[in-house]
């Protein structure tokens, strides 16, 4: 019994563990394999970033180089400029901000003097105003009455208010329905008074 348990223990003592060295491999070369890819990457951010940085410092040097051209542009254009031509234009824009300010002109206003005005016949399509530096506020109003007698005595109407002066027929014609639409122009003074110098309406 004690020579056979004796070359047991010898033969367990020599036998050499066993190893699986192929799964190790392949493991550190998977590790091996993940950093390679990971520095990898790690350098093409780097270098695409370099790039973007080096991009846009470059737009930041031209835009500022376009500021200073503009700059000088500027400069350049405030000393050709003639004073009393924005002194001019500055008197016209404050003129203009006045008459929006004040109001002066009242839809309900001309409304209530073409219902004053307008013969039982005919009716108004559009009113158009505009603002002319020499006349003042021009409308193009839009009739469409039965014939040229509503059309006159609109006009004759119109200038009696006072608010009214040189009313023009500047377009006529007869629609499908055998009805007059015209066209007039007229200068228009909110609050009734006439301009100075203003005369009868002009016939054509």
């Amino acid at each position: 019994m004690g020579p056979r348990c004796s070359r047991v223990i010898r033969t367990n003592l020599s036998t050499r563990p066993f190893y699986n060295e192929r799964a190790v491999h392949a493991w550190l070369l998977l590790m091996a394999a993940l950093v390679a890819i990971a520095t990898l990457f790690n350098v093409t951010r780097v270098l695409r970033y370099s790039r973007s940085d080096t991009q846009l410092a470059g737009e930041a040097t031209r835009d500022e180089n376009r500021a200073a051209d503009l700059r000088q542009q500027a400069a350049r254009l405030r000393a050709t400029v003639d004073p009393k031509q924005i002194d001019y234009a500055s008197n016209e824009a404050r003129q203009a901000n006045d008459l929006i300010d004040r109001r002066t002109f009242s839809w309900t206003e001309l409304f209530n003097k073409f219902e004053t005005t307008l013969p039982d016949e005919a009716r108004i399509t559009s009113v158009r105003p505009q603002i002319d530096k020499q006349r003042g506020i021009i409308l193009n109003i839009a009739v469409v009455s039965r014939g040229v007698d509503d059309v006159h005595s609109f006009m004759e109407r119109l200038l009696e208010t006072g608010a009214f002066a040189d009313v023009d027929p500047v377009e006529e014609h007869v629609d499908e329905a055998g009805m007059l639409e015209s066209m007039l122009e007229a200068n228009y003074t909110p609050g009734g008074s006439r301009p100075a110098g203003r005369g009868p309406s002009r016939r054509r």
